[in-house]
């Protein structure tokens, strides 16, 4: 049986392509790259709370299901998929984005950049 990422999952629509695009827009899980593979996913798809949901880093819910819902934890397509990696192999964040070549070593941005 093959993973289902969480548009697969939810049937939402949300995909790139999906049939909900024109009326709510791409979601961000579906195109985010920086988590290909994670959890066995495509993009984001099988870590969509950190990105879409109740644990993104910009504190954004994009997801209907998880504003609907009180955490993502409550989520059937996380259970789903913590069932399936286990508790200990499942990644529950996606790995931090690239430093941007702007900022130095102590994460301050490098003297003469704005």
């Amino acid at each position: 049986m093959s993973k289902l990422n969480c548009w697969e999952y939810r049937r939402c629509g949300r995909e790139p392509g999906g049939h909900r695009v024109d009326q709510l827009g791409v979601c961000p899980t579906a195109v985010d790259e920086s988590a290909d593979t994670i959890n066995g996913g495509r993009n984001g798809g099988r870590v969509c709370w950190t990105i879409s949901g109740h644990f993104a880093a910009d504190g954004e819910i994009r997801c209907a299901t998880a504003r609907e819902l009180a955490t993502c934890m409550a989520c059937e397509f996380f259970t789903a998929v913590l069932k399936e990696e286990g508790i200990d192999h499942i990644v529950f964040v996606q790995p931090p984005s690239p430093r941007p070549a702007s900022l130095d070593d102590d994460g301050l941005a490098a003297p003469g950049v704005a």
